[in-house]
């Protein structure tokens, strides 16, 4: 714990952990200016995160590409932005208003328009009280929506993730990362290019709404 916990102790890691918590890969130049760092002290924070399987790197071609190394290294820097959040509130006000109401979280939904989805999923008994498990019920209808789960996958059907910005529960696991992907596929939300700010279309409150009572 301790060496991973200096591999993270780093402002200019932390922005890079950050920048790929939207579930891309990304690039040592992108990573860069995104970190406001020069090319070469990039590549030795890369190469650190690397030796602590923080990130990993991808080859194709003549280009390589950074991402997370796991879906649990996700959820560790989730959880970590949430302790954060506590004990500095006021670093809570300087957040974009567009990045509380809908971001990534990795690979699924995050933020205020995600807890509402989290509990009509709930309320309507789709997923178990506790979030652990789809119901005969959610299967069902996940299916008449077209989202299609894989039943031999060996990530967990669901759980609960806590929501950094509203100390409250989002899905996570299999269906959260199905959810993201319809979402966008459909045209309900659109990413913002190289951030992990998620814009609800007009199209999607619609279909929020009228599928799962989820208001603007």
């Amino acid at each position: 714990m301790a060496a991973l916990a200096a591999a993270m102790s780093d402002t200019s890691r932390m922005k890079i952990l950050c920048a790929l918590m939207d579930g891309k890969a990304w690039t040592a130049t992108e990573l860069s200016t995104v970190a406001e760092i020069g090319a070469s002290t990039t590549s030795a924070h890369l190469s650190r995160l690397l030796k602590a399987n923080l990130v990993t790197c991808l080859s194709q071609g003549r280009h390589r590409y950074f991402r997370l190394y796991s879906h649990s290294i996700a959820s560790l820097l989730e959880t970590m932005m949430g302790v954060t959040s506590q004990v500095s509130n006021p670093s809570h006000s300087k957040v974009p208003k567009e990045l509380l109401k809908a971001r990534t979280c990795y690979d699924h939904l995050a933020g205020e328009v995600a807890v509402k989805l989290y509990d009509s999923l709930t309320a309507n008994g789709w997923i178990d009280s506790e979030g652990n498990d789809l119901t005969e019920q959610g299967k069902e209808k996940f299916l008449q929506l077209g989202i299609l789960l894989d039943a031999k996958t060996k990530r967990k059907k669901c759980c609960p993730c806590l929501d950094w910005s509203e100390r409250k529960f989002h899905v996570g696991g299999y269906l959260g990362a199905s959810l993201l992907n319809f979402f966008e596929s459909h045209h309900w939300i659109e990413r913002v290019p190289g951030y992990r700010e998620v814009v609800i279309t007009k199209k999607g409150y619609q279909e929020l709404h009228r599928h799962f009572l989820i208001s603007q």
